[in-house]
């Protein structure tokens, strides 16, 4: 029952005391992304809109949010706890709006993917999955690394090398498996076999990728070799770039399992040294527990049977 009674909680007087709600989206995209212009990006609004939207919740809140260093910026311990609070405000809000809208079912399913497992071995797949299921769309997204479900994103592949939410459902894929390929051709020359075992030639060209910087170093620590630089070696921009670079014979890059074991399976590279486990794996990531009969069980289930044949 509505009352007039000031301070009941029927009361029709009683107002809630949030922040501006425009401000906690600007807030909430610069905190995530480190930066007020990509924020603005995101929000397609300038880089000074994004700036008033911070500094008037600041000034509501009456504490700083964020350190301003250069071209980024830091949270505070106040914009730490904002942000936990506003994340989760978020993702319950989306969680909700997705169940309420009456197409659901028919709208696809956005999953994003790392860059380099979706190029070479999710689209390869996905025509297969189709098949099996006919009535599940898919929406495919190239993105790497911490993510917002907020953001229009429902589910999510990633390794876990960063820390997601607690919230956060995580499916395990598979594990992380690593190992120099290179084209077969050039192993007796790179990767030769001395006393039944390969060895790695000091002279064999090692490709390196900027995403991935410490993959030889951790491969070399695994396997217990010493860590000494190659006379020849090159770093690419991307992972995929440098795995491009090994099938078409320039050096020895350091693969998992999974992203070349379609060239493995084809003859155009070799695993002079087989594969070992990195202690990583990947998850299916969901803002929510996924059901065995829905769209992202099907898509689950399908994933988890790819990674073991």
């Amino acid at each position: 029952m509505k009352t007039d009674i000031n301070g009941d909680k029927n009361s029709q007087s009683l107002r809630r005391r949030l922040p501006p709600l425009g401000a906690l989206r600007c807030f909430e995209a610069a905190a995530r992304l480190e930066s007020f212009t990509r924020a603005g990006d995101a929000l397609h609004l300038t880089h000074g809109a994004i700036s008033r939207a911070v500094r008037a919740l600041e000034e509501d809140l009456g504490t700083p949010l964020f350190e301003r260093r250069s071209q980024r910026v830091f949270l505070t311990p106040a914009g730490s706890e904002l942000l936990h609070s506003v994340s989760q405000a978020l993702d319950l809000i989306e969680g909700t709006a997705s169940r309420l809208r009456a197409c659901e079912n028919k709208a696809p399913l956005v999953l994003s993917c790392e860059p380099t497992l979706l190029m070479r071995w999710l689209i390869p797949r996905m025509p297969q999955f189709h098949a099996a299921h006919p009535q599940v769309s898919i929406q495919l997204l190239a993105g790497g690394g911490p993510f917002s479900f907020s953001s229009g994103i429902d589910l999510a592949i990633r390794r876990n090398d960063f820390t997601w939410s607690d919230q956060t459902q995580a499916h395990w894929l598979f594990d992380e498996r690593i190992g120099p390929v290179c084209r077969p051709q050039q192993q007796p020359d790179w990767a030769p076999r001395e006393q039944d075992r390969p060895h790695l030639a000091r002279h064999a060209p090692r490709l390196h990728s900027a995403t991935r910087p410490t993959a030889w170093q951790q491969w070399l620590q695994l396997q217990q070799l010493p860590d000494a630089p190659a006379p020849q070696e090159q770093v690419f921009e991307h992972f995929y770039f440098s795995l491009q670079a090994a099938v078409a014979g320039l050096g020895l890059a350091i693969a998992p399992w999974q992203l070349v074991r379609d060239d493995l399976a084809s003859g155009l590279l070799c695993a002079p040294f087989d594969f070992i486990d990195d202690g990583s794996a990947y998850y299916l990531l969901s803002p929510q527990p996924i059901e065995e009969d829905s769209a992202s069980g099907q898509l689950l289930r399908w994933l988890q049977e790819q990674a073991r044949t």
